[in-house]
């Protein structure tokens, strides 16, 4: 997420990257620790889509979204530096929430 925050003011196609970077890797870290499949998007749509049942906490699904959609602008680069900003701060509240469910906690 400090590489995100960092490329915002140089490359913002990588800061995207890095975004979704960051959050995939927190799905992939619960699910790893919960033994459950995650190679793949699809593999983390099911991830993400079982932690919304988990939790209840319909801003999980909204965050991964978000990410998502930073993953695509990766090779479209259509999103504004405001656009952009907004959707790091985004990403920055999703890992929190998702890295709170790991046994370790944050």
């Amino acid at each position: 997420l400090a590489k995100a925050r960092a490329e915002l003011d140089t490359d913002l196609a990588q800061a995207g990257e890095k975004g979704w970077g960051a959050a995939a890797s927190i799905v992939k870290a619960v699910a790893e620790e919960r033994g459950l499949f995650h190679r793949g998007h699809r593999a983390l749509y099911e991830v993400v889509a079982g932690l919304v049942r988990e939790t209840g906490d319909e801003d999980i699904r909204r965050g991964f979204a978000v990410a998502s959609d930073l993953h695509i602008n990766f090779y479209e680069n259509q999103h504004s530096h405001p656009w952009m900003e907004a959707s790091i701060e985004d990403i920055e509240r999703f890992v929190g929430r998702v890295e709170a469910l790991l046994s370790s906690g944050p």
